[in-house]
């Protein structure tokens, strides 16, 4: 079996659900084709995640077109750190540019402002922080944007969607001096169960991605089976973390059904009830 090939369409879901947080811009289908094959299995709804500034403007452009897409948009938390000091690399999809510092930073975040008051835009992220791409000359880049986007949420009444690598205490120090938004959600949680208390206290939304399914990932599973149910969410990441036993095979929202049917063995629940309550805390999370 090619790496390359996608997997194939699982049994359908008999509840719909939604993927919280999906790539469309970065995998092989169409948009269309896409969401034909998720509401096959079911998975009826998507939230599109922006990264960048032409990401987030895709996004919000692609959920005006789409009644089921609902966009997010943000500058990720590795994208601030390029803005400001350049990317000689050429590591995002923007390739190799020079950095523009503070004001090309405020002139970005002022875009994302301004999209994050479109009604479809139903998000504010992925923003956050990441210490596993960034070093530390990056670092106050990304807890300026991560501030900025946090008042963002607030100021249009917005959920927030956090990316967290390898930042945990850094990420709810700051969502607890800055004051949370209403709805926050932690996308493709990474935390461990003592973090999922924590969240739950904080009423933070977590969703856990395909990740949860692969062997190494029994922290990830301790913390889905303490994380109360009406604050889980389920998502993809795709075209990433597709969940076993397809994990380095191309992920879409049509694999929501593997990830889900995985997350019901480990909170010992019937499938549908979770897919319910999932369709439900989705909805309530982004407001739609």
């Amino acid at each position: 079996m090619s790496r390359s090939e996608a997997p194939p369409l699982p049994e359908p879901l008999r509840v719909p659900v939604a993927d919280s947080h999906t790539h469309l811009d970065m995998q092989d289908a169409t948009v269309e084709e896409g969401l034909a094959r998720a509401a096959a299995v079911n998975v009826t709804t998507v939230i599109q995640v922006g990264c960048d500034v032409a990401g987030s403007r895709w996004a919000a452009e692609t959920a005006a077109a789409h009644a089921n897409v609902h966009a997010a948009v943000a500058l990720h938390p590795n994208e601030a750190p390029r803005i400001v000091h350049g990317d000689p690399d050429g590591r995002s999809r923007q390739g190799a540019r020079e950095g523009g510092g503070q004001a090309a930073l405020h002139e970005a975040l002022a875009e994302i402002d301004a999209l994050a008051a479109l009604d479809h835009v139903r998000g504010v992220g992925e923003t956050g922080l990441d210490c596993f791409r960034t070093g530390p000359e990056g670092m106050a880049a990304q807890e300026e944007s991560f501030r900025a986007h946090i008042e963002i949420a607030k100021r249009h009444g917005k959920a927030l969607v956090i990316h967290d690598r390898e930042a945990h205490a850094d990420v709810l120090r700051i969502l607890a001096d800055a004051g949370a938004p209403e709805r926050t959600v932690f996308h493709c949680y990474s935390g461990d169960a003592d973090m999922a208390r924590i969240c739950a206290d904080a009423g933070y939304f977590m969703s856990f991605a395909g990740n949860v399914t692969f062997k190494n990932a029994q922290p990830l599973r301790d913390a889905l089976a303490v994380a109360p149910m009406e604050l889980v969410l389920v998502e993809t990441d795709a075209p990433f973390l597709t969940p076993a036993p397809y994990r380095g095979r191309p992920n879409a929202p049509y694999l929501i059904p593997v990830t889900l049917r995985a997350m019901a063995e480990v909170k010992g629940v019937d499938e549908d009830a979770l897919a319910s309550a999932i369709s439900d805390n989705t909805a309530r999370a982004f407001d739609y």
